[in-house]
């Protein structure tokens, strides 16, 4: 089972978008049972909060339903739960490192980094702007998730 979990600043925007993207991924090859997925933000400002209602709008038009999902803040027992932190963020990299228990056993990288276009880089933050960022932000975790999922599948024998 691939264990992934997916991290931004507040998890009310990138990372619950992340998530549900993958999940409907997954979902649509019946792969369910072969990963546990979740997302966390590195802040606690919105713990208990469902995700904004221009993430869950855009994911919604994109065919994916992250309504049920309420943000939480990273705990120290993810870095050993979770085979693949993803962060969308490289400030949200740097956090996950700084709050790394030694000897912990999850991989750090950036979501991006699955990306065939633009590794590596930072998912932009829609928060401040309008509902296009959002639109956006469902795009570039759809193209990173796609091939998160391919080299799952390909590390599998898929």
């Amino acid at each position: 089972m691939q264990k992934i979990l997916f991290v931004c600043l507040g998890n009310i925007c990138r990372s619950p978008t992340a998530e549900g993207v993958m999940r409907s991924l997954v979902a649509a090859q019946g792969r369910q049972d072969e990963f546990f997925l979740d997302s966390a933000g590195t802040g606690d400002w919105h713990v208990g909060q469902a995700p904004d209602r221009r993430a869950q709008a855009a994911c919604r038009r994109a065919g994916i339903d992250i309504s049920s999902h309420r943000a939480r803040r990273v705990r120290p027992e993810d870095f050993q739960k979770f085979d693949l932190i993803l962060a969308c963020d490289r400030e949200n990299l740097r956090d996950l490192r700084a709050m790394m228990p030694e000897g912990s056993g999850a991989r750090l990288a950036m979501l991006r980094d699955y990306s065939t276009e633009t590794p590596g880089a930072d998912v932009p933050d829609p928060y401040y702007g309008g509902d296009a960022g959002f639109d956006e932000t469902v795009q570039i975790c759809l193209q990173a998730c796609e091939q998160l999922l391919r080299q799952c599948q390909e590390k599998n024998g898929d």
